[in-house]
């Protein structure tokens, strides 16, 4: 039940736009400096304690920042602002990631780098 509470404020207290069936845990830090920038699709699992960051003020960076559908981002991975993770990409646990993630990739590390290209996912529906 939390979980789906966390889901609703973010919506539309915070305006942020997630899809219904995204999944994200309490701890993640979904950033709310700049909240109409967070963009998250269908089927996305967001794990413990990762960040999606829409600004930088060192910079004075505002970005929108996208996470592809049936993506899977980390524990502790942080996404930095103004950066698109494609759909159906697995980010790995504490990388961090500063550049675009194409469709279908799985990366890690500190700068994330890819490690293969993933079978892209087709639902049987």
């Amino acid at each position: 039940m939390r979980q789906r509470w966390n889901s609703v404020v973010r919506k539309y207290m915070w305006r942020m736009e997630i899809a219904s069936d995204a999944w994200i845990a309490g701890s993640a830090y979904i950033d709310r400096t700049f909240p109409a920038g967070i963009h998250i699709g269908q089927g996305v699992i967001i794990e413990d304690e990762a960040s999606i960051l829409t600004h930088d003020m060192t910079r004075g960076m505002y970005r929108d920042t996208y996470i592809g559908k049936n993506s899977i981002i980390g524990a502790r991975a942080i996404i930095m602002p103004g950066l698109s993770v494609g759909a159906n990409c697995v980010i790995d646990p504490g990388s961090v990631v500063i550049r675009d993630v194409p469709d279908n990739s799985h990366v890690r590390g500190n700068p994330a780098k890819p490690v293969s290209q993933l079978e892209e996912q087709t639902s049987s529906n």
